[in-house]
């Protein structure tokens, strides 16, 4: 029960978390994708990031997060929403596709792993509420794709920056770690920007 004397706060944290960390396709995939894409705009390679969120409010704390669909428990893990990977047709198997989570009491899988994490974004309660209201309305095109037209591939850091840019967390001052990139990241803020 909450204590009608005592104003309730809330907690909103991001992470950066190392791509492909506990997951090593994802790693050399991931290095390969940015071998390339610094080689074609003439820089250096960065290191890549996915992000996540927990949201802590009174009645507990909640994880936000884009992961591949494990089973069909989804429920269990808190899914909002599910899109495809790669095509919208291999998207009717289950390995083709990704879900979103809000899932309360639990956990990022390799939030030991983050880099300069946590970042607090919020402790304002509503603005902390209104991340969670939003999630469930996050756009699920195909993962790995610009299908909304946006400059570059729908992905984990897409959904977290929209989820964050609709919530209305300033978002100017956000960025991954030195040295490091988001890609999607750009993708989501403009998307949620669209309306």
């Amino acid at each position: 029960m909450i204590d009608e004397g005592i104003e309730a706060t809330g907690s909103l944290d991001l992470f950066w978390i190392p791509l492909g960390a506990g997951a090593h396709a994802a790693r050399f995939s991931g290095a390969i994708y940015e071998a390339a894409a610094a080689a074609i705009q003439r820089r250096d390679r960065c290191q890549l990031f996915h992000s996540a969120l927990e949201v802590g409010v009174p009645e507990g704390r909640y994880v936000i997060e884009q992961t591949p669909v494990p089973d069909t428990h989804g429920a269990a893990r808190g899914v909002v929403a599910t899109g495809p990977v790669g095509t919208k047709w291999a998207g009717r198997f289950q390995i083709f596709r990704y879900e979103v989570r809000r899932w309360l009491g639990g956990s990022i899988p390799d939030a030991h792993d983050a880099v300069a994490s946590p970042i607090r974004l919020s402790d304002e309660l509503t603005r902390v509420r209104r991340v969670l209201d939003v999630v469930a309305s996050v756009p699920t095109p195909v993962w790995g794709r610009d299908e909304l037209r946006a400059g570059e591939m729908w992905n984990s850091n897409s959904i977290i920056a929209w989820v964050l840019s609709r919530a209305g967390i300033e978002m100017a001052s956000i960025r991954p770690p030195p040295g490091g990139r988001a890609p999607g990241w750009h993708a989501g803020a403009l998307v949620a920007a669209r309306g």
